[in-house]
């Protein structure tokens, strides 16, 4: 959010580096959910780790078990050592993580199922049934709009996903700054 001058945290990324090789969560993944899920430089093969949690909700809540305590570990000493005068958080679970009682506001980026699909199928190289689970496994739009002081829908162009962005900034995050 270099744009807005402030420290973005994507916790998507958070959750890549506790897939490294030797972490705590690494092992524990592998224990639980098979060796085999190991590459050849022992990270976590994340497509195949997917591929078992987004078909079992179940196996999804024990995943989320092991990972959310050292996401949250890590976004904590991030803020806590940042200079910037807003953080930006980036977190698809957010709301369901409890995140968002941290927040000063909440942003919620909407997009048309099909969109979604379509954009996890041509960015991640992923079938159409991996995308769909993958979505199906997200909570409900509408109980995360529960929460929104901002909706931002990222249906069209770039330029116009700016600009809902912008407003979105005007709106929320610069009264909070006077």
């Amino acid at each position: 959010m270099d744009r807005y001058g402030a420290e973005y945290i994507d916790a998507d990324h958070v959750v890549h580096q506790l897939y490294a090789a030797g972490t705590p969560e690494t092992q524990a993944i592998a224990a639980r959910f098979g060796p085999d899920l190991l590459r050849d430089d022992g990270t976590i093969d994340r497509r195949r780790l997917g591929d078992i949690v987004m078909k079992d909700a179940s196996a999804l809540r024990e995943l989320e078990g092991i990972l959310d305590p050292s996401v949250r570990a890590a976004i904590d000493d991030r803020i806590a050592h940042t200079s910037a005068s807003v953080v930006v958080l980036d977190a698809i679970r957010l709301i369901e993580g409890g995140l968002y009682r941290r927040c000063d506001a909440v942003w919620v980026v909407v997009c048309d199922r099909a969109l979604q699909i379509a954009r996890l199928q041509s960015t991640r190289a992923m079938t159409a049934e991996q995308a769909e689970l993958r979505v199906a496994a997200q909570r409900p739009i509408a109980e995360k709009l529960q929460h929104a002081t901002a909706v931002v829908r990222n249906n069209q162009t770039f330029d116009a996903l700016m600009a809902e962005v912008d407003e979105a900034w005007r709106t929320t995050v610069q009264p909070c700054l006077r």
